[in-house]
């Protein structure tokens, strides 16, 4: 294509330097090289991004629009390097200007505009989308901060903010004409039309604008380029001049402040009533904006709302998004004056629902005063659904309805009634999907079963996947050389060619190079963890890893227990391991939750006593990696020998991060749960070590499940806990881990940490053993690599607009 003409590269480089900086090249610093370089990047993201909305225009396509409250994008300047398929070209003319480009890809800030696995899933599936040349885009909040800047002081998580100076990034692209203004807050007034129907008008409200601004997605081979945009909350006005001019210099900008402050921050403390309603602001905000800028697109094309639902696809990423049923509502019934009936067919056959949780504690409620406050008019409008959805339960089930209704009401009753957004997401579309075979079928079974019976054709699967653009081809540039060089390079843009490697998985000279490239990613890992947290580690011992938000379900603390196990081996017996092993954690724990902050110390205590003991003779050593984001797991995943995925079974919805170690060569231990079990399925029980109980074993043995019986069996569980409960890893806090001590042996051991210790351990030990024999280690690890194709977000994207969304590639 025309647009990749290096030289225009070059004269877009030299003119941001000279015209835009006012500098030369010979005095320009390095962060000075990094922004012209993104210049001249964005100038052929935005040239493609002409052609590619004008080929979805000349083929009045059907786009498709991804709402969620987080897109954990990274670093873009490499990522699209890759996509344009530019970046040698790029590194040699860096190099000609005496600068490395690796260097310069750390001069870019971490966008703050997601947390975890959500947000890293919609990242991916942009670029998928883009790679697959589909018309589909995200929509989400341009945050100032992100969650939090994790720092650990004294072996403890503490926060800190964590700033994207989104407003200086070179990525993004600020488009003044198409603010939107949206109503919160205020009343409604009961009044009839000219007709004498009832006319509800919503009178009083406050106004806050929505600045939009752009992020531009490439897809791999520069054919098509696609959008992230996201909103920035202004007040409608800067201040109020006449008590400016009072005097009360504080009190008039006082507006504009409380307005901005909802773009300010990812996930505002929900603790106060005060960070409860910005949160359900946070997201009407998104809802809002969004509905009206993708019907503000439609309008550009079309007259009516007849074609809306077959030139339009809205997908909810999770609850956050769900009330988008009541706001695309709310604005064909008030602003276009369709009537209920058409509108709710509209709504729902343009809604899917992705769930991301099997936690009933964890599906979204909201108090139903609280949205009286904040949005009075979608309140009544949820009302009216809800009344009418149950309707058609009882003339469904007639006599049985009474309890039907109960669970599958929107409104909650209670002492404080509350609006299950689940249930109003699952009403108002036509799909609703989960993200991974077992989470669907416990998501039909066990969460909403009442509404699998009710709809028995909206439910369905589409397991998550990731791009192996950024995940194989970035962030493991020596493993990606080493599969082009044996195949080709058709495997970056369809990842189920990766399978061709297998014919190598005889040949010693190619196994020996495959091994060489675990083995520089490890070296490169140990430099990591030497400049983060001073310490040394042996590049020839398993890389053990976990990295993950911590959180009791996904079961850091069995890790750990196998850790104590493992020393108390070596220090009371002198049993030493089969094979060396460094144990690498990383994560987030929320700020509130003191359990999982309380693991993170003890790991942290752990650490300090085992790498410290010379018994131990560096046959363990423990390491915690502070402040886990995208660019720490580009270098942390491509390292691993070990995966560690063990969540209690049935807890875990799909995950993404086991997907990526076993690209990248990791052998997983892990529960079936999960994607986990798809992985089983795809890589073998051979190269895969499955150990605990299954999802029906857990359901089963929870009313009656005694942990003091395992503790009672199992003289190692046992000297591990009394470890826990005493002050052995606390000597100068005493009594700090009878929390966890408690959780595990008084309070029921809800994720069943003790039933799965002894399978744990068992497992652990064969994997030490099998390490020790590296001709068939690196075996598994080749054929985890080439069996993973499956968790392409490629193909879960296909799925999606297949069988969803019903949108095409447009090439």
């Amino acid at each position: 294509m025309s647009y990749f003409d290096f030289t225009s590269f070059e004269n877009t480089f030299h003119v941001y330097i000279k015209y835009v900086l006012g500098k030369q090249v010979e005095t320009a610093s390095k962060f000075d090289i990094f922004n012209a370089v993104c210049s001249a990047v964005n100038r052929l993201l935005i040239d493609i991004g002409f052609e590619s909305y004008e080929r979805y225009r000349k083929n009045d396509a059907k786009r498709m629009y991804y709402l969620s409250m987080e897109f954990l994008i990274g670093r873009l300047l490499s990522n699209n390097l890759l996509n344009l398929e530019i970046y040698d070209k790029c590194k040699d003319f860096l190099h000609k200007k005496g600068h490395d480009i690796e260097e310069l890809v750390e001069e870019e800030g971490h966008p703050a505009l997601g947390n975890g696995g959500l947000g890293r899933l919609a990242a991916c599936f942009l670029d998928s989308l883009a790679s697959l040349d589909m018309p589909g885009f995200g929509y989400g909040i341009n945050y100032d901060y992100g969650l939090f800047k994790q720092v650990i002081v004294n072996g403890y998580q503490t926060e800190k903010p964590d700033y994207w100076p989104n407003r200086n990034s070179p990525w993004l692209i600020r488009r003044s004409g198409n603010t939107i203004i949206i109503p919160v807050y205020g009343k409604i007034e009961e009044t009839k039309d000219i007709n004498g129907d009832y006319n509800p008008m919503w009178m009083h409200w406050k106004l806050i604008v929505g600045r939009p601004h752009d992020i531009l997605i490439s897809g791999f081979g520069g054919r098509t380029v696609n959008r992230l945009r996201l909103f920035s909350a202004w007040a409608s006005e800067n201040f109020d001049m006449k008590i400016f001019n009072d005097g009360d210099y504080v009190k008039a900008v006082e507006k504009k402040i409380r307005s901005e402050t909802i773009s300010k921050i990812l996930y505002p403390s929900d603790a106060q009533y005060i960070g409860k309603e910005l949160r359900l602001i946070q997201e009407y905000f998104l809802v809002a904006c969004s509905v009206k800028d993708i019907i503000r697109i439609y309008l550009k094309y079309n007259d009516n709302f007849d074609n809306f639902h077959k030139k339009t696809a809205i997908q909810l990423n999770d609850t956050h998004p769900a009330l988008t049923v009541a706001e695309l509502m709310r604005v064909l019934i008030d602003d276009q004056g369709m009537d209920w009936e058409k509108a709710w067919d509209i709504t729902t056959k343009t809604l899917g629902y992705t769930n991301h949780t099997l936690l009933p504690e964890a599906l979204e409620k909201w108090p139903l005063s609280l949205m009286e406050k904040v949005i009075p008019r979608h309140l009544q409008i949820i009302f009216e659904i809800n009344q009418r959805f149950l309707e058609s339960i009882k003339k469904k089930y007639k006599d049985q309805s009474q309890e039907m209704i109960s669970k599958m009401s929107i409104i909650e009753e209670g002492e404080e009634k509350q609006i299950r957004m689940a249930n109003l997401a699952i009403v108002g579309s036509h799909s609703v999907n989960g993200v991974a075979k077992v989470h669907s079928d416990l998501l039909k079974t066990r969460l909403v079963p009442e509404f699998d019976s009710f709809y028995p054709d909206k439910f369905n699967n589409k397991t998550n996947g990731v791009t192996p653009r950024r995940w194989m081809v970035s962030c493991n540039p020596g493993l990606s050389k080493l599969i082009c060089e044996s195949i080709g390079t058709r495997w970056k843009s369809d990842l189920t060619r990766i399978w061709e490697l297998e014919t190598y998985s005889d040949d010693k000279e190619f196994l020996t190079k495959f091994a060489q490239v675990k083995k520089e990613n490890k070296i490169r890992l140990t430099r990591i963890i030497k400049d983060l947290v001073y310490m040394d580690v042996n590049p020839d011992s398993i890389f053990d890893i976990q990295v993950k938000r911590i959180h009791e379900y996904k079961r850091q603390l069995l890790n750990i227990m196998n850790i104590i196990h493992t020393y108390f081996q070596i220090k009371e017996k002198q049993i030493y391991p089969p094979a060396p092993r460094t144990f690498i954690f990383a994560g987030k724990a929320a700020p509130g939750y003191y359990t999982a902050k309380l693991t993170i110390k003890l790991i942290h205590e752990i650490a300090k006593i085992i790498n410290n003991d010379p018994d131990v003779k560096d046959m363990i050593k423990v390491v915690f990696l502070p402040d886990y984001r995208v660019s720490l797991a580009e270098k942390i995943i491509p390292a691993a020998d070990v995966s560690e995925q063990i969540s209690t079974a049935g807890m875990e919805a799909s995950g993404t991060g086991n997907m990526k170690f076993a690209m990248n060569g990791a052998v997983t231990v892990g529960t079936l749960d999960g994607a986990n079990i798809e992985i089983y399925e795809e890589v073998g029980e051979e190269n895969i070590y499955i150990f605990g109980l299954q999802v029906e074993e857990v359901e089963a043995l929870r009313p009656k499940y005694n942990p003091q019986s395992y503790i009672d069996q199992n003289i190692d569980l046992k000297r591990v806990l009394e470890a826990l409960s005493s002050d052995y890893f606390c000597k100068k806090e005493p009594g700090l881990f009878q929390l966890l001590y408690e959780n595990l042996v008084v309070k029921g051991d809800y994720y069943f940490h003790l039933a799965d210790f002894k399978a744990y351990i068992k497992t652990q030990e064969q994997i030490g053993n099998d390490f020790n024999n590296q001709d068939t280690w690196i075996l598994k690890s080749l054929l985890n690599t080439t069996r993973t194709a499956k968790f392409s977000s490629d193909r879960t994207i296909l799925e999606y607009a297949n069988e969803i969304w019903g949108i095409q590639s447009q090439i």
